[in-house]
Parts: structure tokens; sequence; C-alpha cells
């Protein structure tokens, strides 16, 4: 017996009929889904403390539940002491069931424990059906310990779809339940 995430199947049972229909699209396969999530967190302190990216790393090794990779400059700017090839940032990219999971606890666990949430910003959009949101704070992820925290830091999350249009997308991430802020 195989398992399958609760989005998944959410997506075949109720998103794509739903979104069939809003569009009129001709196929099931013209219904647009997330091919993946790119969670990107920028750590320019790194550059005078090199345990501030292992921090980075484990932490968000356990926010997605996928091993996180560093990365580094790709120039140098004096200014700021950095050197090209130095670490200054820690990224993962999700997809498959992983990507799934990690949806399902964003909507389900982390946002309703954001302080003072009053819904998503829907100018987060690019043009092309992706969507791009910050989180302020790590500390809103239930897998991350408070009392072992050193410095808040906050991350990106970017959700890269197969829309073609950033009204499509808005209709895909609300069917799987992100709650924007009423237009």
């Amino acid at each position: 017996m195989s398992y399958t995430p609760r989005l998944k199947t959410k997506y075949k049972d109720e998103i794509v009929p739903a979104l069939t229909k809003q569009f009129d699209y001709k196929t099931p396969m013209q219904v647009p889904r997330i091919t993946k999530i790119s969670l990107n967190q920028g750590l320019g302190d790194a550059v005078a403390d090199k345990k501030l990216i292992d921090t980075g790393i484990a932490e968000m090794t356990l926010i997605s539940g996928q091993k996180a990779v560093p990365t580094k400059s790709k120039k140098d700017i004096s200014n700021f002491k950095l050197r090209k090839g130095m670490p200054i940032g820690v990224r993962v990219t999700l997809r498959g069931e992983k990507m799934y999971e990690f949806l399902d606890r964003l909507v389900a666990v982390v946002i309703p424990r954001i302080r003072d949430f009053r819904g998503i910003n829907d100018k987060g959009f690019d043009g092309r059906g992706n969507y791009s949101m910050g989180v302020i704070e790590q500390i809103i992820f239930p897998e991350i310990d408070i009392d072992k925290i050193n410095k808040i830091n906050g991350m990106d999350i970017t959700f890269v779809t197969t829309a073609n249009t950033d009204k499509e997308c808005l209709a895909l991430l609300k069917e799987f339940g992100l709650p924007f802020k009423n237009q």
C-alpha cells in the first residue's frame, strides 16, 4: 500500500474539476499545476560568521524535509568583504510528494501561526503564473526549536506553476487553501 499526500488527491479530485469549470479548459491537462516550491534564505551575516551557514542548512533541512544546499556569491564586493564563491545563503527545491507535504504543512500549520496575520499579499505574482512570498521569521515553523535559535532569519517561498497568467495561478493557489487578502 503506497502513501499519497492529501493535497495531491485533492488536486485530482476537487481542484481540476473546479478550475476546468472556472476557466473553461477543454482537457484536464490544460489545468495549471504546481511544478516546484523553492525555499531560499539569504544569510548576509555569514560573511563574518561561518557557523550561520551550518545552522541555516540544518534549519532549512528540518523545515523542508530535504537536504539544503548553500548558495555561493557570484562576484567580489569589497565594501561587504565578500569574495567570489563564499557561501551567503541556503536554498531547497521541493518537487513531487515532498512539495505537496510542505504545502499542506504551510497551509494548515505554519500560516495560522503568523502573528497579526491578515492574509497573504497578492502582489507577489511575476506575470508568468508564478508566485513568491516572504516569511519574516523561521520560528513559525513547528520543526524549529525556539530555544536553540541564535538569530531570527526570514525566507522566500516561490511557487512555480504551469499557469499562463497570474489570474490562473491565483485561482490555483486559492483552491489549495492559501489565504490571500480579499481584493
